[in-house]
Formats: C-alpha cells, sequence, structure tokens
C-alpha cells in the first residue's frame, strides 16, 4: 500500500496504527471510547501520580516526537503512559537528527529498535504516514496539519458523559474549517451524528474530508449563516482561530473573516437548552469564543482536556493489543 494513502494495514506483530479516524473501522472507536470510560472510572478515587489498579503495561516505552509546541498532548501521553506501568520518552524535532534533515523512514527504522511505540506531533501529514510505513510499532497520530483525531476521541467521550449517547445528536462547529474540524467529519460519519461547520467560504474544511464523510453517509453541512447552524445543536464546538506561525497579516485578515462566528451568550441561546460548549484548547477569550461562555455553565472545556488523557490511555492499549 502505497504511504500518502492514508490507510495503512495492521502491523505484522499485530499491533495496529491509529492515524486517522478513518483508518480505523467504526467498531474499534466504539470499543476505545467504552473503555476509556471504564479506565476513567476505576481511576477515579487514585492520586494522579498512581499506577492504574490493573497495570496494562511492564515498563513498555513510548516515544513521543513533538515537531509543535504542545500541553494537553504532551502532558496526557506522558502521564497516561506512566499509570498504565509503561514509560515515555519526550523527544523534539530539532533536538534530533530529523531537524538536521535525517528522514523520516530512517528515524522511523532506529527508532524501531528502541521503544514499543511512537507518538507523533508534526507540521506535515506525509512525515506520519512515512512513519507509520517504516515503522515495525504502533504509530499514533498526536495531530498533523491535516487533522487531530485523538483530540475528537476525546470530545466524544466528553459529550457522551454529559449527553448520552452522540449517535443521532446535533453537533455545530463554528470558526476555521481546521484539521480539528477534517477529524470531526470523519466522526460525523463514523459515529453517526449530524454535523454543521458554520465557516466563512474563505476558510472552509478540505473537500477531501467533506467528501469521505459524506460518501461514507455522514450527515455533514456546511451553513454560512452561523445563528441557523447552530439552532437546535446539542453541542457547540469552536477552536483557536490563529495556528502556530500566522504573522500579524495573516492574524488581521482571519480575524476580520471570523468575528461574525465568535460564541456568544446569545449564540449559544441558538442551541438546544442543555447544549454544551467544546473547545480543544488553548483558547483565547474574547476571539473565538467569549469568557462567558467558555467559563459559562454549559462549557466542559475542562472536562474535555481531562479525557484525552483517559482516551490516548485506550488508544494506546488498543495499538499495543490489550483491547
Amino acid at each position: 500500500m502505497k504511504a500518502h494513502d492514508g490507510l495503512l494495514p495492521p502491523l505484522k506483530s499485530g499491533g495496529r496504527h491509529f492515524l486517522d479516524l478513518h483508518s480505523v473501522a467504526a467498531e474499534e472507536l466504539r470499543k476505545i471510547i467504552d473503555d476509556a470510560k471504564a479506565q476513567k472510572a476505576a481511576r477515579a478515587h487514585l492520586p494522579k501520580g498512581a499506577a492504574d489498579p490493573d497495570l496494562s503495561f511492564q515498563g513498555e516505552l513510548l516515544a513521543m516526537i513533538f515537531e509543535k509546541p504542545s500541553t494537553r498532548t504532551r502532558v496526557s501521553f506522558d502521564v497516561g503512559m506512566r499509570q498504565l506501568g509503561g514509560q515515555s520518552l519526550v523527544l523534539s524535532g530539532q533536538d534530533m537528527q530529523l531537524g538536521r534533515g535525517e528522514s523520516v523512514p530512517d528515524t522511523a527504522l532506529v527508532l524501531n529498535r528502541y521503544v514499543d511505540a511512537i507518538m507523533i506531533r508534526t507540521n506535515e501529514h506525509k512525515n506520519l504516514l512515512e512513519m507509520a510505513e517504516n515503522a515495525e510499532v504502533p504509530v499514533i497520530n498526536g495531530l498533523t496539519d491535516d487533522s487531530h483525531p485523538c483530540q475528537i476521541m476525546a470530545d466524544v467521550m466528553t459529550f457522551e458523559e454529559h449527553q448520552g449517547q452522540i449517535t443521532g445528536k446535533r453537533l455545530c462547529w463554528t470558526g476555521d474549517g481546521n484539521n480539528v474540524s477534517h477529524s470531526f467529519m470523519e466522526a460525523a460519519a463514523l459515529f453517526g451524528f449530524s454535523l454543521t461547520l458554520a465557516c466563512p467560504e474563505t476558510l472552509d474544511p478540505s473537500p477531501r474530508f467533506l467528501n469521505w464523510a459524506r460518501a461514507q453517509g455522514g450527515d455533514v453541512t456546511i451553513e454560512r449563516d452561523v445563528d441557523k447552524a447552530v439552532e437546535g445543536a446539542d453541542a457547540v464546538i469552536a477552536d483557536t482561530w490563529f495556528s502556530m506561525g500566522d504573522t500579524s497579516t495573516t492574524r488581521e485578515s482571519r480575524h476580520n473573516q471570523l468575528a461574525p462566528y465568535q460564541v456568544t451568550a446569545r449564540l449559544m441561546d441558538q442551541a438546544n437548552d442543555s447544549a454544551i460548549f467544546l473547545h480543544c484548547l488553548p483558547a483565547h477569550r474574547g476571539e473565538e469564543a467569549t469568557t462567558e461562555v467558555m467559563e459559562g455553565p454549559q462549557s466542559v472545556i475542562f472536562d474535555e482536556a481531562e479525557n484525552r488523557l483517559h482516551v490516548q490511555k485506550s488508544i494506546i492499549r488498543w495499538c499495543l493489543g490489550v483491547i
């Protein structure tokens, strides 16, 4: 299979890559979510640094490669691997020969000899796919410019904690059609919920992800009128308007385009009375959402951040064949 198809087969060792939601069967995604809920419940009264009651691993090592800064991804994978009984190793792209021109395939072939799994947070999606094609150990997508599947798994878990089964529910995304929105579109098809994206035409999500979701029967629509998009939603979702590396000129342009899509208390009133507000963080209060919304009773953003830990532990367990 070609490296850039985005769909790579299971490893010969029996492990599995977690590259994008569309590369994992819907029933397997549900298995991961259910396992994360059970794992979270089992830890309810344990100290944060305590090992899980039933250890999954005995010293297995996760290498974490970061080409972009990170708070939640780095800490949640690190803490999660320790709680599972394993160990983690943090690697910056600039600290590795990868940042000095060594190829991704060569890096993967070396890491095969040292570690049991690899999580990579990278810019270009092709780096993730090349790593997976050449690794004999599971590779997990910690974020690329194309997608962010671990985040959406945490979002589904958080939604279901507050709103019940996500299948058949209605969610609304507001703002930039970015990598997180791409994974949300995949999730809509795989978990069976309706997703409306309110975006300016200049910042629409990639047609590739939209077309895939619709081809799989996903109920995914784009609506320019943000009030109409939010009407009757069970969850309203926002993300930062500015990616790392945006110039001041870019920021001004994007701000002008996205200002009408800011999530305010008035906009939340258009959603269902029980609707929740999701944001993957980091957030810029007063831009993509007001402080009133982010700190209000409908906001579940810190539950969402915590659930990165639990769901990623289950992703690691799934990749290494525990579940």
